[in-house]
């Protein structure tokens, strides 16, 4: 079968409409919170799921489904079919306008097996999966949302989304989704209630940043140079149990201990990785900054229906001649650190220095790694008629809006059956090769052979962009 990234086919879109509330509702404005409403934050965050063929599907139209579902949907979420406006001091508030959401209706002459055995970013053909309607693109005064429903060869379908991401973060878009799921399996009202709140997550009065958010510093350009943005690929790596383990025999006690996680080893060894394969020279800074969900960190908890967005992103720190030269409990230490600073007030103290320092984007360039987890993401929910999709995730995850900074740490199970998890990295093509190597070395270190691995563990596909 051929590589699922060299897979080339025809989407025919049919239709494209604005599907509104199925039911009248309110006219008003609503502000966002000072969380969502952060320059970093204006971009549309995509989704994507694919489904095999339902029998028990079969007597009905998955695309009609779920456009009845979006249109159900939208009366519960009904900001989201509203339109942004800006106003003073660059503050985004949503008129309920009703408008609706923008939905496609498209066929592809594909096959769900044609996709390959294990689905993963890269995804073939993403531009004619979720396409970029003309003018929907923007922040302000365009629709929020866009779906695409794609049917497939097989009978199976591909349902792909777009929001605007002031309005949601990663989990708000699943609990948006699944509610649109539940609604096309016959409910008449989500099992969770949105709440819109977004006072939670508002500036103080009067606003006062009682942390160092370096974050949001200037990067010093110490030798005059930045790495250039050019002939970028894309590679998917599987960090599955061997893996893991492998990294955590390298490491320090603590690693092994519960003040851990996997998330944060993965971080701290890719960044190290990337570090050694974009080559700056050592006496320059270097950078990961993570973003972490803070749902969990509210006392009072949130209220579990909220959808706004509640991340913060903290940042470490290192030259990279001390990141490159260490041991990997190095990095480690300097992301759980980074981690560790994350709390209730520390995200209150963004939300205040949103309001005194004109709503910032964090800093970054080529020697930053943006990294996040979307385990807790609750992806799995996303159920229709009995089935569930065979894969459900970002749809750009190692790409993003700008290319080679970020990537996102995917709950997966490979062609073996074995669970952990998928890391896109997008780099220029000389990295590129530097890092696959330098993740074999380290990884061999546990007599562990990626030989064969990467055809169907570590190593999983390549696009160039």
């Amino acid at each position: 079968m051929a590589s699922p990234n060299a897979l080339t086919f025809k989407v025919t879109r049919k239709n494209t409409e604005l599907i509104p509330p199925a039911k009248p509702t309110p006219h008003e404005f609503k502000t966002l919170s000072d969380i969502d409403d952060q320059e970093a934050f204006r971009f549309h965050l995509p989704l994507i799921a694919f489904f095999p063929k339902n029998p028990a599907m079969d007597i009905k139209d998955p695309v009609k489904v779920f456009r009845d579902a979006l249109a159900k949907a939208l009366v519960f979420y009904y900001p989201l079919a509203g339109r942004l406006r800006e106003t003073a001091g660059r503050k985004l508030v949503v008129e309920c306008t009703g408008e609706g959401a923008l939905f496609i209706e498209a066929d592809a002459d594909v096959r769900l097996q044609q996709f390959g055995d294990t689905l993963q970013p890269p995804f073939p053909c993403l531009e004619e999966l979720l396409y970029d309607v003309p003018g929907s693109g923007g922040v302000v005064n365009c629709p929020l949302l866009l779906i695409q429903a794609t049917r497939l060869k097989c009978g199976g379908f591909i349902l792909a989304l777009r929001v605007n991401h002031t309005m949601c973060d990663g989990f708000g878009l699943i609990l948006f989704a699944s509610t649109m799921a539940e609604l096309a399996r016959g409910a008449e009202i989500p099992s969770v209630l949105p709440v819109w709140q977004r006072h939670l997550l508002s500036a103080r009065d009067p606003p006062h940043v009682s942390y160092m958010h370096d974050e949001y510093e200037n990067i010093p350009d110490t030798q005059g140079t930045l790495i250039p943005f050019e002939n970028m690929v894309e590679r998917s790596f599987f960090f599955g149990p061997g893996e893991i383990s492998a990294l955590r025999h390298q490491s320090p006690p603590f690693v092994t201990s519960s003040r851990c996680t996997t998330f944060e080893l993965l971080a701290a060894y890719i960044w190290r990785c990337r570090t050694i394969a974009i080559s700056p020279d050592p006496n320059e800074e270097v950078r990961i900054l993570c973003f972490v969900n803070g749902r969990k960190l509210f006392n009072p908890p949130l209220p579990a229906g909220y959808y706004g967005n509640v991340v913060a992103t903290p940042l470490a720190i290192s030259t990279a001649g001390n990141l490159c030269k260490q041991p990997l409990d190095f990095a480690l230490e300097l992301v759980m650190k980074a981690k560790s600073k994350v709390t209730e007030d520390y995200i209150k103290s963004v939300a205040d220095l949103m309001v005194i320092r004109g709503r910032p984007h964090f800093a970054f360039d080529m020697r930053t790694y943006v990294v996040s987890d979307v385990a807790y993401l609750g992806s799995e929910n996303l159920e229709i008629g009995g089935g569930s999709p065979v894969f459900c995730g970002p749809a750009k995850a190692g790409v993003g809006v700008i290319p080679g900074l970020g990537s996102l740490n995917i709950p997966f199970k490979n062609n073996k059956g074995e669970k952990g998890k998928l890391v896109p990295i997008c780099l220029p093509a000389n990295a590129m090769e530097v890092f696959v190597k330098e993740l074999e070395t380290i990884v061999k270190k546990d007599d562990i052979d990626l030989g064969d691995a990467r055809k169907s563990s570590i190593f999983i596909g390549r696009t160039k962009l």
